[in-house]
This record gives structure tokens, C-alpha cells and sequence, in this order.
């Protein structure tokens, strides 16, 4: 006790002698329980700022009822591509005319399937890039925080 006293007031005489008193903070008590803290400065906190670490749920973006998620995923991942890709064969390959687009073999489901899953794949590709931008930006600013 009478060690910790003696540091206590060799540390306050150092401060009077070069003026070092912050009127802005209040005084604080707690470094004298360790020796090593009189000269440590604050830490600071950091947020984790990985764009990887974040959870990813899918019950925000697809609706699906609980017990039935599996169900229903199957048949987005079956259908979404396909309608993709029937829409893609209709816009982009018959011009938009619908006797063209009969004239197609829209019986092939796969060819179809095929061609609008790579639609869906680059456009999920490019979402995630414009959402990895956005949070790099929004998120990389450093948090501080007094310990």
C-alpha cells in the first residue's frame, strides 16, 4: 500500500512539473493496481471488418415457411434459371416476336436451364461485388473505444 502511494505521488509531482494535467479527463485511480499501466495509453477497439466473416441468411432474402425451406430452395434453384433463360431465348435470340420464339426447341429443358442459370450466376456475382463495395465503405471506419 504505502509503495503503490509513493508511485501515486511521484506520478502526480510529473504531471504538475510539465504541466501535463488534462482538465478534459478526470483523474483516474485505477493505474495504480498495476505497475505496468502509468505510461499505457488507451486501447483502442477495433470492428471486425471482414466481408467473408458475415452471416448469411437466406430466410432475409427468399421466402420459404419454416419446415419447408428445402422444398421450396430446390424449386427456386429449378425454376428461376429456366424462366431466366426462356426470357433470355425470348428477348435476346427472337427479337422479342413470339412466332420466332415458338420456332425455338424451348422443349430442351436443360439447354434452357443451362443458359439461365449463367444469367443468374453473373448477376449474383455482380450483387455480391456491389455489396462488398458498399460495405468496405460503410465499415472499414475504425470504432473507438476507452477501455
Amino acid at each position: 500500500m504505502m509503495e503503490s502511494a509513493k508511485e501515486y505521488n511521484l506520478h502526480m509531482r510529473n504531471e504538475v512539473y510539465y504541466n501535463q494535467i488534462s482538465s478534459s479527463e478526470p483523474m483516474r485511480f485505477d493505474i495504480l493496481k498495476n505497475k505496468e499501466n502509468f505510461n499505457e495509453k488507451p486501447k483502442v477497439a477495433k470492428k471486425s471488418t471482414s466481408f467473408a466473416l458475415q452471416e448469411v441468411d437466406l430466410s432475409k432474402i427468399v421466402f420459404a415457411p419454416d419446415g419447408y425451406e428445402s422444398i421450396f430452395y430446390t424449386a427456386y434453384f429449378v425454376l428461376i434459371p429456366y424462366i431466366v433463360g426462356n426470357i433470355f431465348l425470348f428477348i435476346f435470340i427472337s427479337n422479342g416476336v413470339f412466332s420466332n420464339y415458338k420456332l425455338l426447341d424451348t422443349g430442351a429443358f436443360f439447354i434452357v436451364w443451362i443458359i439461365g442459370y449463367e444469367i443468374v450466376a453473373t448477376l449474383s456475382l455482380l450483387w455480391i461485388m456491389v455489396l462488398y463495395l458498399k460495405y468496405d465503405k460503410q465499415e472499414s471506419e475504425y470504432k473507438y473505444k476507452i477501455v
